[in-house]
């Protein structure tokens, strides 16, 4: 039978080769057995991250904010021309229609094969864009189209190129900016080859005005009133 003193020298022996188990084994845990602390996640330096969305900065949000903008001016540009094309179209008919004059005629039936051709253009981009297609023209078309249907003879003529000449100067104003703000590019070849069509037409019917002795200080003061 061991006696109490020799027990405890047992134990002390071995009390070593214990504790160095304990700590072998504790060593062999998740984590080396060092408590675990969560980290803060950092942004890189010039970064906000926005909460509920680790990773998006600041930065990211203002690029897809300006990204959105520009996709609903790119809606209501082509949405306005397809409405516009349709007014010139149908101002181009009603000048075929009431002129008197030949170079009227003419510029009329220009307005109706062009403006077709370049809504034809227009129209599977706006299919693209989820831009439903205007049924009718604008509101400020309609009542110029209701006012020259009352005219006739040279009061037609007068008005219509008036008319014209200020449409095309807002037409040609708008189509470049969309060509040079745009990044989709088939809206951008869009508004680049309408806006010379435009200006070909702005400078057709700023020579028939000269030629009905209508200069462009008259021209542009009575279109300002339409």
């Amino acid at each position: 039978m061991i006696s109490r003193r020799g027990y405890s020298r047992i134990l002390l022996g071995f009390a070593p080769t214990l504790l160095a188990s304990v700590i072998a084994v504790a060593q062999t845990q998740p984590g080396g057995g060092q408590p675990q602390t969560n980290q803060p996640t950092t942004a890189a330096p010039g970064t906000t991250t926005a909460p509920g969305t680790p990773g998006t900065s600041m930065g990211d949000m203002a690029s897809e904010n300006n990204q959105q903008l520009q996709s609903m001016a790119d809606q209501s540009f082509v949405k306005k021309a397809l409405e516009g094309g349709a007014a010139e179209v149908q101002l181009g008919q009603l000048a075929q229609q009431k002129s008197q004059s030949n170079d009227v005629k003419q510029f009329g039936q220009k307005m109706v094969e062009d403006h077709t051709q370049l809504g034809d253009q227009m129209k599977p981009i706006a299919k693209r864009l989820n831009v439903k297609q205007p049924t009718d023209v604008s509101k400020k078309d309609r009542e110029l189209i209701a006012r020259l249907q009352g005219l006739s003879g040279d009061q037609f003529d007068q008005a219509y190129i008036q008319a014209m000449v200020k449409d095309h100067k807002q037409d040609l104003s708008e189509f470049k900016d969309e060509a040079q703000t745009t990044q989709n590019p088939s809206i951008k070849q869009a508004a680049q080859q309408g806006a010379q069509v435009i200006a070909q037409h702005l400078q057709m019917i700023e020579q028939i005005a000269q030629d009905h002795n209508m200069p462009d200080g008259k021209v542009a003061k009575t279109a300002a009133s339409l």
